[in-house]
Parts: C-alpha cells; structure tokens; sequence
C-alpha cells in the first residue's frame, strides 16, 4: 500500500497559478501509475491528469490541457501538478492516486475504480 499526502491548495483569483504537491511513501516501488483527480461539491470525481511510471505517458483531461502539468522527482517521492490559467470552473478538493495495476490502454487510468490509494485532498478555490 502506497501512502499519499497532498498540499499547496489554497484560494486565488482567476488566472492565477498554483502548484500542487503528493509525497508518496509506503510501497511506491510497486506504483505503475499516478494521478490527479477533483471533486467539486455535487459532483463525481473527475479526472484531471496521469503519469505512467512504466512507459511515461502523460495524459491530460481535456479540460486542463496546455494550462495544467504533471511532473515528478523521484528523489523526493514527490509529483506535482502546475496549474496556470485558472478558472473559476477548477474550483474543487483535489487528490493524488496511485494503482499497481498495469493496463495496455490507458483510457484505463482515467478511471477512479483503477487506483488503489488516494490522498487526504487538498482544496483548490477560483474566485472570479
């Protein structure tokens, strides 16, 4: 099992950038993948953005492409995620996820029944 803490929420005006931050620690060994989702009050939890360790790909939600980045430091255990340009439609807890299991395709890994552990959440809120 794979323990994972988010931080670097917070409130800020549209068009501002934050940068968002997910140690891992326990079994990260094992991790094929990691990703990033939100959750908006009355909504599901959606997908925002994934790095797979094994090949490398790096997928985005449409939504976030060209203005959110995914990125990691395996010397910290750490991925981030920089988000510039927001919205106030990016207002919502997000999370951090990790899963062992390894798919051919990666629509996949956009599911939230793919991962294994999940972070606490951090809250990210976009005033207009």
């Amino acid at each position: 099992q794979v323990q994972l803490v988010e931080s670097g929420g917070g409130l800020v005006q549209a068009g501002d950038s934050l940068r968002l931050s997910c140690v891992a620690s326990g079994r990260t060994f094992s991790s094929d993948a990691m990703g990033w989702f939100r959750q908006a009050p009355g909504k599901d939890r959606e997908f925002v953005a994934l790095m797979s360790w094994r090949s490398g790909v790096i997928v985005y939600a449409d939504s976030v492409k060209g203005r959110f980045t995914i990125s990691r430091d395996d010397a910290k255990n750490t991925v981030y995620l920089q988000m510039n340009s927001l919205k106030p439609d990016d207002t919502a807890l997000y999370y951090c996820s990790a899963t062992q299991r390894i798919y051919s395709s990666m629509i996949y890994y956009r599911m939230t029944t793919t991962y294994d552990s999940w972070g606490q959440g951090t809250q990210v809120t976009v005033s207009s």
